[in-house]
C-alpha cells in the first residue's frame, strides 16, 4: 500500500471516529452532518488542488512549488524533483550541443548542413566566407540559389559523392580553390565539407614550376657539353680551340656544380627544423671575407666601399648568416655595369643590427620585387645566365633569415639600383665591449 492510499485509509478511519463520538454525545443527526461537512470540504480542497495543477502543466514555471498540507503538498514536492531531474537533463543537453556547435564552429573546414530539400539548416562561419553566406539570413534557403556555381550544382544534383569537386574562383576576389564534398546521412540529409587548397595549389604549383625550372637549368648546360664533347670526337682540332672548348665546358661544368651545391643547400635548410645557434657571430671576420670576395668577384671594375661598425655582431649560425649576406653582395657587383659603384652598411637601427647593399644597378621593376625569394625566379633570364647567377641565391637568402627571425626590405627603381636590407631582430643584437689597444 503506498502513501496516498495509506493516508487516505487514515482520514477516513479518523472521520469515522469523530463521527461516531459526535452521534455518542449528540446524536445521528450531528454525526452525519459533521462527516458530509468534512466531505465537501475534502471535495473543495481537492477540486482546488485540482485546478492549481491543471494551470501548474499547463504553464510551468521552473522552480515555483506551491504549498499545500497533506497529500498534496506531497504531489507538489514530487512534481518539482521530477521538474528538477528533466530540468537538469535538459541542461546537459543543451551544454553538449553548445560544445558541439563550439566545436564545429572552431573546425579549419566549412560545415554546412542541409535538409531533405537542400535547404539551410545551419553553417559554420568558415561555410559562410568559403560560400558567401548569413547563417541567419539565408536560414532555409536552397544552397544552390545562393552557391550558383555551375560545377557545384551539378556535382550537388548528381548524388554522385564519392569524389570531391573542386571549385576555383571562390572567396572575395574569385582567386581561391575550395575543395568540396557532400556526405549523405539521415533521411535524405546532407552535410556539406568545405576546405580552403588555395596554398595547397600554389605549393604544387611551385613544385610542377621548381622541377621544370631545374630540368630546364640543367638540361642548358649538358646540351652545351654534349655537343662540345661530340665536336671535339668527330672533328679535328687545333691546340688553340681545344683549349677553348675545354674551358667552355668547364664553365658549363661549374655552373652545374653550382645550381648542384645551391639545391644542396637549400635542401639542408628547409629539412632542419633545428633552429640557429645562440652564439655570437664573429661579424669581422665576416665583413672581411664578404670585402674580400667583392674584390675578387669585382676586380676593380666597380667602386666598392665598406661602412661597418666592427663592435656590433649578432646571434646565430656564422656560416649561414655568411652565405645569405653574401649573396646580396654577389648579386649588387653582378647586377651592376662596370664603373658603377656597391656601397655596404654594417649599423645599429633602432636598437637592431641592419645589414644593407646599395648598388647603382639596372634596378627591378615593381611587380617583380614580391617574388625574387621563389627559386629560379629571375627578372631577365638571359642576363642572369650572363652573369653566372643559378635563380637559387635569394631563396637562400629567405630561408636564412626566416632562421634567424629577420626581414629583408627591397627598395629598388629601374635604372637608378637598388637597395638591400636585412634587419636582424634586437634579441639577436649585441654590443661587443671594444678590445684594448
Amino acid at each position: 500500500m503506498n502513501i496516498i492510499w495509506a493516508r487516505s485509509l487514515v482520514s477516513l478511519v479518523l472521520l469515522a471516529i469523530a463521527s461516531a463520538a459526535i452521534g455518542a454525545f449528540a446524536g445521528v443527526k450531528w454525526a452525519l452532518a459533521f462527516a458530509l461537512a468534512v466531505l465537501v470540504v475534502q471535495s473543495l480542497f481537492g477540486t482546488y488542488h485540482t485546478e492549481r495543477l491543471w494551470r501548474l502543466l499547463d504553464a510551468p514555471v521552473y522552480g515555483q512549488v506551491p504549498s499545500a498540507p497533506g497529500v498534496w503538498g506531497e504531489i507538489y514536492y514530487r512534481l518539482h524533483k521530477l521538474a528538477k531531474r528533466w530540468h537538469a537533463q535538459v541542461r546537459q543537453v543543451e551544454q553538449q550541443h553548445s560544445r558541439f556547435i563550439q566545436a564545429i564552429q572552431a573546425s579549419p573546414n566549412g560545415v554546412a548542413m542541409l535538409d531533405d530539400h537542400d535547404q539551410i539548416e545551419w553553417c559554420n562561419a568558415i561555410a559562410e566566407e568559403h560560400f558567401g553566406l548569413d547563417a541567419k539570413r539565408d536560414l532555409r534557403q536552397h544552397i544552390t540559389h545562393l552557391v550558383r556555381h555551375p560545377e557545384f550544382v551539378r556535382y550537388l544534383n548528381s548524388h554522385r559523392y564519392e569524389q570531391m569537386l573542386v571549385m576555383r574562383g571562390m572567396g572575395d576576389k574569385r582567386q581561391n580553390v575550395l575543395s568540396v564534398q557532400v556526405f549523405p546521412y539521415g533521411e535524405n540529409r546532407k552535410l556539406v565539407l568545405s576546405a580552403d587548397i588555395t596554398e595547397l595549389e600554389r605549393t604544387d604549383s611551385m613544385r610542377r614550376d621548381f622541377v621544370a625550372n631545374v630540368s630546364h637549368e640543367l638540361k642548358t648546360p649538358l646540351t652545351v657539353l654534349s655537343g662540345f664533347l661530340e665536336t671535339m670526337r668527330e672533328l679535328p682540332l687545333d691546340e688553340a680551340d681545344r683549349a677553348r672548348y675545354l674551358e667552355l665546358m668547364e664553365q658549363q661544368a661549374s655552373r652545374m656544380r653550382h645550381i648542384v651545391d645551391d639545391l644542396l643547400v637549400l635542401a639542408k635548410l628547409e629539412g632542419d627544423a633545428k633552429p640557429p645557434s645562440d652564439h655570437a657571430v664573429d661579424m669581422i671576420a665576416v665583413l672581411r671575407h664578404l670585402r674580400e670576395d667583392a674584390a675578387t668577384l669585382s676586380g676593380g671594375r666597380h667602386q666598392i666601399a665598406f661602412d661597418t661598425d666592427d663592435s656590433l655582431t649578432v646571434t646565430g649560425a656564422e656560416t649561414e648568416i655568411l652565405s645569405a649576406l653574401g649573396n646580396l653582395v654577389t648579386n649588387a657587383i653582378r647586377y651592376t655595369p662596370d664603373g658603377g659603384s656597391i656601397r655596404v652598411e654594417w649599423r645599429l637601427i633602432g636598437g637592431a643590427a641592419a645589414f644593407s647593399v646599395t648598388d647603382t644597378g639596372f634596378g627591378i621593376p615593381a611587380a617583380d620585387i614580391p617574388r625574387l625569394t621563389e627559386r629560379f625566379y629571375r627578372v631577365d633570364r638571359s642576363r642572369s645566365r650572363d652573369t653566372g647567377g643559378t635563380g637559387l641565391g635569394l631563396a637562400i637568402v629567405k630561408h636564412v633569415l626566416q632562421r634567424h627571425d629577420c626581414l629583408l626590405d627591397v627598395k629598388s627603381e629601374e635604372g637608378r639600383g637598388s637597395v638591400f636590407t636585412v634587419r636582424f631582430p634586437a634579441q639577436r643584437t649585441v654590443r661587443r665591449q671594444p678590445q684594448p689597444a
